[in-house]
């Protein structure tokens, strides 16, 4: 048994000298070899247990123990040693390097899927992604979240609505065959409300009571994000950039490691931040030759020049700047990106948004909002030549499903491809032109587009226009038809209150007096709720339709349920005396 684990030893030693110069071939050469030398490894406890068995027959417990111990030990070294050859294939095996395409001074056009919330089934993704191919879209920035098929250590931060990884390889054929280039935002430091709420990873926590942001200072952060980082770029493998989120970092400066390093450092928090960015960045580009990081540039807003060109990200990674209001200062993004290419940033990304971003809780996209964002857009896109060594990369329509992991739904994708589609447009032609909203109502099936009252004629062609059809009608009437039955009905008021109710005491001949219009309501809502809920069952998974249906359904529907309950209880009844 010591013999064979020092050769064991002997053969990993060699296999590790050997492997820091050996190409793709030469390594699997090794790999037959390993195999080889484990199952030997597993072999021989077999062997010398036989052998055992005839020696000691008659000392059962010593003899017999000591093989079946020495059995457990030699099956852990052997998982051990795969283990440590598979670190060394990922180290010293050198990916192809990643390369990006050019798409001249015009830049990239990419939509933002925010996965975090509503995530649309793959059959969906299907549908849209040829129509934002049409509309002009050469990109797709998908903010997985917890839909990524995360596996092993990471397994327990998936959904349980998670794409498996054959889905993830059809979504990026799909993308493909729509000349989309797949770009992952995966989050590094804040918003990782979706990692930080597992036991698991409570210790992480910048400041303990709040999920929101990664401590910076323990080594069980940076490896968290390498690993969440690795696994995603292993399965993309031709994406050529990496979002690494890096946004509204919460508490930054709070925790105790954060105050212990600030007042033995003198640093602050700027530089604390950079540290880590820094961090991250390096270990991608060393891993993932080639490949291009982007990151929010909210962060950066405050912190000096001089503290940007220390920490040395400027090589590697690009701002990604971000404006959603439509009346946001054009002098003020001046002022950042004078900032940021004396830093030393090569290049700059802009990011608008064409939903979620009028309100928590907004079910109905403003289009006239979001318009009026990206013509103002236009006009810093029309001044990048100012800043002669700051190239633009592109234009990213972001469109938030969530604020964070733990707010409610915005506004669902098939309810803001309107709002998509004549903002793409609109950047397309430099304006909301005739041409502009031509093309517009073609891609969506309406005889009409109009955003100054976000209305439209027509039912639509597009993937999701029944929802969109129906959002309307439910946002438009649902609440206004509900509330005049239980709040300003006379009838109802006047003979079956709230105190009628609780002690069942009521007059039949009076409650018929509002019986039809309650029913007719109560019937007439039950059944398009009910095609509605087909309908989202097509595309969402039923956690999404569950969220939506309580939070803007159930909240009217629910009260008009407990009344015509009660309506049918108290009817049987025929005016018996007031129950206590």
């Amino acid at each position: 048994m010591k013999r064979s684990r020092t050769r064991a030893k002997e053969a990993m030693e060699g296999l590790q000298l050997a492997m820091a110069r050996i190409n793709c071939m030469t390594v699997l050469r090794f790999l037959v070899l390993l195999i080889v030398v484990i199952m030997g490894l597993k072999m021989y406890p077999i062997f010398k247990t036989k052998q055992l068995d005839t020696i000691a027959k008659d000392s059962f417990w010593s003899k017999r123990g000591g093989a079946i111990a020495n059995n457990q030990k030699m099956e852990h070294e052997v998982i051990q040693t795969t283990q440590q050859v598979k670190e060394i294939i990922k180290t010293e095996v050198k990916p192809k390097t990643r390369k990006q395409k050019d798409y001249g001074i015009s830049g990239m056009r990419i939509v933002h899927l925010d996965l975090k919330g509503a995530a649309p089934k793959l059959s969906y993704l299907q549908q849209i992604f040829p129509l934002l191919a049409s509309t002009g879209v050469n990109g797709i920035l998908m903010e997985y979240e917890d839909t990524f098929p995360y596996h092993d250590d990471l397994e327990i931060l998936k959904s349980t609505y998670a794409f498996s990884s054959a889905d993830i390889d059809k979504i990026q054929q799909l993308a493909e065959s729509n000349n989309l280039e797949i770009i992952p935002l995966i989050q590094t430091f804040g918003h990782m409300e979706f990692v930080l709420k597992h036991d698991k990873y409570w210790n992480l926590r910048e400041v303990k009571k709040y999920p929101n942001s990664l401590n910076p200072h323990l080594a069980g952060s940076l490896n968290l994000v390498k690993e969440m980082l690795s696994q995603v770029l292993d399965k993309h493998s031709k994406s050529g950039y990496i979002h690494i989120g890096a946004d509204e970092v919460f508490n930054l400066g709070e925790g105790t490691e954060s105050k212990q390093w600030i007042n033995e450092q003198r640093g602050d928090i700027g530089k604390m931040y950079l540290d880590h960015i820094k961090q991250v960045g390096s270990f991608v580009v060393k891993r993932y030759p080639g490949i291009k990081l982007i990151m929010w540039d909210d962060m950066m807003r405050k912190i000096s020049k001089e503290r940007i060109i220390e920490s040395g990200i400027t090589e590697h990674i690009t701002p990604m700047v971000w404006f959603y209001h439509p009346d946001f200062r054009i002098d003020q993004v001046e002022t950042f990106l004078t900032k940021y290419m004396d830093s030393g940033f090569k290049n700059v990304w802009f990011a608008s948004a064409f939903k979620g971003a009028t309100g928590v809780s907004q079910n109905w996209t403003p289009i006239k909002f979001h318009l009026e964002n990206h013509l103002r857009w236009l006009q810093v896109m029309k001044s990048i030549s100012k800043f002669s060594t700051l190239r633009f990369q592109g234009l990213a329509l972001t469109g938030w499903q969530r604020y964070d992991h733990f707010s409610t739904l915005c506004e669902l994708l098939p309810v803001a491809i309107p709002s998509l589609v004549v903002c793409m447009q609109t950047v397309t032609h430099g304006s909301f032109t005739e041409k502009a909203k031509t093309k517009s109502q073609q891609l969506l099936g309406f005889k009409n587009i109009n955003p100054e009252n976000n209305s439209s004629e027509g039912e639509g062609t597009f993937a999701g226009a029944e929802i969109y059809q129906m959002v309307r009608w439910i946002t438009q009437n649902l609440k206004s038809e509900v509330i005049s039955v239980l709040e300003n009905n006379r009838e109802i008021k006047g003979w079956f209150n709230r105190y009628n109710r609780k002690h069942q005491f009521a007059n039949p001949r009076n409650m018929e007096r509002f019986d039809s219009e309650l029913h007719r309501v109560h019937k007439k809502w039950e059944e398009y709720l009910g095609n509605f809920r087909a309908q989202m069952e097509n595309i969402y998974f039923p956690d999404t339709v569950e969220e939506w249906m309580e939070v803007n359904v159930n909240l009217y529907m629910d009260p008009l349920r407990e009344l015509v309950k009660d309506y049918k209880e108290i009817m049987a009844l025929m005016a018996a005396p007031k129950q206590n």
